[in-house]
Formats: C-alpha cells, structure tokens, sequence
C-alpha cells in the first residue's frame, strides 16, 4: 500500500499521533478556530476522517479576545491507563517580548468524550507534551520562553517536571534539559522510551522554511542529551522549491502493532507559481501556502540502539511511501453538498467563542444556518463566520443566501478567509439609499496596508429574492459570480490574489499559522444583529 502525502491535506498543523488498538488517532491544533483541536482517526494510516474536537465548551476553551493565530497551539494526544491525554495550549498573547500561554489537561476514556474538566498545568512556554514513563510516573515537557533574550531566538529550551496523578499537579523541581542546536528556535517536544535511552524528539528552526525534526538521546531522564550525529533527521530546508513538501518539522511517531515505525510531521505546499526562490532560502516571500501547514507521514527504520532514519534514506520528506503491511480501510468522503437540516456539517468551525448561539442558529428558519450579524470582519470577540478548510489547490464553492440589510453597515456572503487582514469577500449589503446590492471587499494584507477596501463598484440587485453566491480558487487566483432567481452566473468582475490568503504573505510565515478556509458569513456594524440565512452549501476540488 503506497501513501501520498499530505494526509491530512489543508490546515492540519502540528500532528500528534497515538495508537490504541488498531485505531491510530492524530490531534492537530486549531489556534483561533472553534470547538478546539482536531482528532483524525484511521486503521491504515492512508484513510483518515474526522472522529472529534474534544474542546468544545466554555470550561475547556473560550477564546473571545484570543489574536488571529492565537488560541490551540500544539496539543499532544496520549493513551495510558485506559484513558486518552490531551495537552493543549491556550495562546493569550503571541506579539512581542512576551507571550501569555496557558497549558491544560483533560482526560477521557475516549476521543468522542466525555472530557474531563480542565486541569491547569503552567504558563511557562508551549508546545506542552506529556510522557508516561514505564515506571508509571508522569512528566510534562514543554519548550520555555524567555522575554529577557534580544532577538529572534527567545526560545530557552526543553524543560520537564513530573505530574502528580492524585494531586492533579505538576511536582517537584523544573529541570531544562535540552537547548537544541545552532539552528535555534527548539520546541515541539516529545520523548519515547526505547533501548535503555530516553529519546527526545523536538522541533528547530521556527515554522517557516528552515523549519526540521532533530532528535537526541540519553540514559538518564534528566540528560545530558547527545544530539543526533546528523543533526536534522529530517527538513526540506536545503532542497530547491521545487520539492512538493516545504518547511518539514514539528513530528511525532507511532509504533504500529507490527513494529513498524512512522513519523507525522506538518509541511506546506507552496503553489506551483510562487515557487521562485534560491535553495536554502530562509524566507521565501514570494512562495505561498494558502492551504496552511498540513499532516505528512513518512516511513522509519529504527535499528537497536540507533537513532531513527526515514526509511527512503536522506532527510528531505517524501510524497509517498510505503505504508505498513495492512488491509485499506477506506472512509465516507465528505460530501460536496452539503443542507442545515441535520445540523451544522462536521467539517465546519467558528471562531473562538463558546457560545455558538451568538452566532449561529439552526432552529430559527428550519432546513437553514441562520448567521446573526456581529462585529466588524477580524473582531476577535464576535466574529460571526462559520467556515471550513481549503484543502485543495483549485476549488469551487457555492451557496444561496437570503438577506435584506438595512444599510451599508450590514452586510453578509460567501468569503475567502485567513485572518482579520487576509480575505476576500462577496457580500451582500446595502446603499447609502437603502437598496440592496452586491460587492467585494477585499484584504490582501500588503503591508503596511492593511486595510479592507471595495474593489468593485456595487452591482444593484433586483427585489428581495435569494442570491446564489460562488466562488472558483485556481491556485493563486481566486474569481467570485452571483446569480439571481435561478438565473445565469455572472462574473463578479475581478480576479484577486488568493496567495495572499496564507501563512507566508504580508508579514511572513513567522507570524501566521492556519490556512484558508471557505465559509459564510453575517456582519453589522450597527450593533442591531441583523441575520443571513443560507439553505446550502457546496464544496468540491477542481483540476487546477
């Protein structure tokens, strides 16, 4: 069995992976988006659906005033004593000198709940992990921040204490136990048992292009940690931009039933067009993701006493590999078309509140999502935009919206969004004489402008009647259209940017970390909450 990578194609950072039988689950983060972290599950490694976002009330996560790319960063998904554990981060503050990170805990004796209450664990960096030692004890190992360090590089290294089961707590002394190497930036922390050494696996060189996996070892918990001899066991760093995975790092691995080993590990895709830069570049500013840092797998061979290698040879990720000895398990896709009457679809989120009924109603108008309209487009309050991944190059979406705003202050539709200044957006809105008509707005996010501008002249929109909205992404190009009463598409008008809708534009792959998503959307600047109503929505790859 041969497995294309990515696996998990579209914003699915950071993987975390267990196996539990024969099941394998991978938690990924969510940052900014609601309910908190993605479980996939699988039996082959090749098939994965959807099985649960266990952070999905308010005691567990509420991210009202989190930042754009705040929120979830890095959770580690674990199984011992009949229970599954999940470490996560809740990001305050990511600006600056110092960052505000919570780190919590919640068990379950299964990834579809119920999930326990949240045990607060310390503030003291990210990328929390927590290892069961074969002895039965505990410890939390988490990268440390240091706000006194100039620079880049506040990254202070590796630190582990032990957790207390009873006491719900973590104990005793905080131990820095690793620093990484010359290439900086350590964090993404894991640790195995293996051969009579504690193996620790992390992540350097920062998310962006110099991104890699370096492990180290040692007898004793607590170090010293000898690096791997060849460093990075893998990175796509020092391979030309034509190399289909980029900025390869932030792993973690699972031993299969029959021994076999593989590594997850998060990567890009920069579209084919924007692939223009030298080896070696440290930014590529012009090489573009817009489908975020997505889950890759590769196969490992791990010999007594060694340290692991990919199984392919070299360190550069591969496309595909082969997958372990087993049967395909094949998922249900998800539909392309997708109705309100049973609910919100599952592959669709909102944004950092608690409280979806602010947002959101599926009982108001039945057979309809029902958007109430909030704040301004990039609030980090109440921001009503319920939305899902982009996970292929080229897509088309469409839906049917029915609204009648009462001014220009409200407005409603179909949008292309990364962040409160990266989207492009088809609206439905008013004059200032009272009368509907349609319009994009856009925001690129070319800095230092960031400001949301209209790029078409309003189209006037006849009567009262429903509006099919659409939306065609060919790589880097994105085109809206709009039909009236079952009529025919009519082209918006404009071709806009969709690179600019990614990690790497404006203010650089260092600052952002989620994807493009596609979704619907309600907006009133006045405060008065007036609604959208859409009875469909559709999604489906295109040949790009």
């Amino acid at each position: 069995m041969r497995i294309s990578n990515p696996i998990l194609p579209g914003f699915n950072p950071d993987p975390s992976i267990v196996r539990v039988g024969e099941e394998v689950f991978i938690a990924t983060s969510t940052f900014e988006w609601y309910p908190g972290v993605q479980i996939h599950r699988s039996r082959d490694l090749k098939n994965w659906e959807l099985a649960a976002r266990p952070l999905d009330r308010a005691s567990l996560l509420d991210m009202r005033g989190n930042p754009d790319s705040g929120g979830v960063w890095a959770p580690c998904l674990t199984y011992a004593d009949g229970r599954f554990w999940l470490v996560y981060s809740d990001m305050k503050r990511r600006d600056g000198a110092f960052k505000d990170c919570r780190n919590y805990l919640t068990t379950a004796p299964s990834v579809e709940g119920p999930w326990s209450e949240p045990v607060y664990l310390n503030a003291s960096g990210f990328d929390a992990s927590l290892f069961h030692d074969e002895d039965g004890r505990k410890w939390l190992v988490n990268m440390i921040w240091d706000h006194n360090q100039t620079g880049a590089d506040r990254f202070g290294g590796i630190v582990i204490q032990e957790y207390d089961v009873g006491e719900a707590r973590l104990i005793g002394k905080i131990r820095n136990i690793y620093c990484g190497t010359d290439l900086g930036l350590v964090e993404g922390p894991h640790l195995y048992r293996r051969d009579g050494f504690y193996y620790l696996l992390t992540a350097e060189g920062g998310t962006e292009f110099d991104h890699a996996v370096t492990m180290a070892r040692s007898r004793d918990l607590f170090g010293p940690y000898e690096t791997d001899p060849i460093k990075h066991m893998l990175t796509a760093k020092d391979t030309g931009p034509e190399h289909l995975l980029q900025r390869a790092g932030h792993a973690d691995i699972v031993e299969m039933g029959d021994g076999s080993l593989f590594m997850v590990h998060l990567c890009s895709r920069p579209l084919p067009e924007t692939r223009n830069l030298p080896v070696g570049a440290a930014k590529r500013d012009h090489c573009r993701s817009p489908l975020g840092r997505e889950t890759a797998i590769q196969r490992l061979v791990w010999e007594p006493g060694a340290f692991p290698r990919l199984a392919h040879g070299g360190v550069a990720p591969a496309a595909e590999i082969d997958g372990p000895e087993l049967p395909e398990a094949p998922v249900e896709p998800i539909s392309g078309h997708r109705t309100f009457d049973a609910g919100l679809p599952p592959e669709f989120q909102w944004l950092r509140t608690p409280q979806p009924e602010r947002v959101f109603s599926l009982d108001a108008r039945p057979g309809h999502l029902r958007i109430f309209g909030r704040e301004s487009p990039g609030s980090t309050f109440e921001h009503a935009l319920v939305a899902r991944r982009q996970d292929a190059m080229s897509c088309r979406a469409e839906t049917r919206i029915d609204v009648s705003p009462g001014d220009y202050q409200q407005f409603a539709g179909l949008i292309s969004w990364y962040s409160g200044h990266k989207f492009h957006y088809l609206a439905v809105t008013a004059d200032e004489a009272g009368a509907r008509v349609l319009t994009v707005y856009s925001c690129p996010a070319d800095w230092p402008d960031r400001t949301m501008t209209r790029v078409i002249d309003p189209i006037a929109l006849p009567g009262k009647a429903p509006i099919d909205l659409g939306c065609d992404v060919d790589g880097a190009r994105l085109r809206f259209r709009y039909r009236v009463q079952d009529g025919d598409w009519t082209d918006a008008g404009v071709t806009l940017d969709q690179s600019a809708i990614s990690d790497e534009s404006a203010d650089g792959a260092g600052n952002n970390f989620t994807g493009a998503f596609i979704g619907l959307c309600a907006h009133d600047t006045s405060g008065r909450g007036r609604h959208a109503d859409f009875d469909r929505f559709s999604y489906r790859a295109t040949p790009g």
